[in-house]
């Protein structure tokens, strides 16, 4: 059966934690603990401007995060160290699994889609960046639908945009939060555990499958 696949791309196919070296630049040994929170909080700031409808760019709730963990970490950064770390976040680079996963999920039929909170631009500059943006058939953001996910309205606009149908639609991200929304709209699921400390959240909602990077995506899509 072929597939629509709806791939996220902050955490699955992009290393958000690629910024650590900028961020020990500037802060040193805290700088795990920053980035951790900084990718926490960025998530969490785009959940809450979505359930109060005040929605803004994605790179909004990654500037408000950062302003944050500068506050939490004590760490007065300048207004230029700021725009560096800013302007590094849209050069992360692609986990090392990410051009021959997505390559062999072309090659078994699959109709491939960027999927990501993130703004089309944002999304095309870092593919383009890490020079995999040929693999893709498209690149579907939720910028459109003034939310972002889990929230049942972005599925729903990736079918309408994909032209695709759920029982042929499969997200895959390694985001639960992600995976829980997209399955408690229909969609079919793929978890990429790529930590195996990684624990999903306990809603007794469970991905259709798991697995451990994208170079397994083809073979659980036969």
């Amino acid at each position: 059966m072929q597939y629509s696949l709806a791939l996220d791309i902050y955490g699955t196919i992009v290393n958000t934690s690629g910024i650590y070296a900028s961020v020990q630049n500037i802060i040193g040994e805290k700088a795990a603990d920053f980035v951790e929170l900084w990718r926490s909080k960025q998530l969490e700031y785009s959940f809450r401007r979505s359930a109060m409808g005040i929605y803004a760019d994605f790179s909004v709730c990654t500037r408000e995060a950062l302003e944050f963990c500068c506050i939490k970490f004590n760490a007065p950064l300048s207004s230029l160290q700021k725009e560096q770390l800013m302007e590094n976040y849209q050069k992360l680079p692609v986990f090392p699994d990410a051009e021959t996963g997505i390559s062999r999920a072309r090659k078994a039929g699959h109709t491939i889609f960027a999927f990501s909170n993130g703004s089309s631009k944002a999304i095309c500059a870092l593919l383009e960046a890490n020079r995999i943006s040929g693999l893709f058939d498209g690149i579907i953001s939720v910028e459109e639908t003034r939310k972002f996910k889990p929230s049942p309205a972005v599925y729903s606009y990736f079918l309408k945009q994909a032209n695709a149908k759920k029982g042929s639609t499969c997200l895959v991200s390694s985001n639960p939060f992600d995976i829980i929304g997209a399955a408690v709209f229909g969609m079919r699921t793929i978890w990429v555990r790529r930590n195996e400390e990684s624990v999903f959240d306990p809603w007794g909602i469970t991905p259709d499958c798991t697995i451990g990077g994208l170079n397994e995506l083809a073979a659980v899509l036969r």
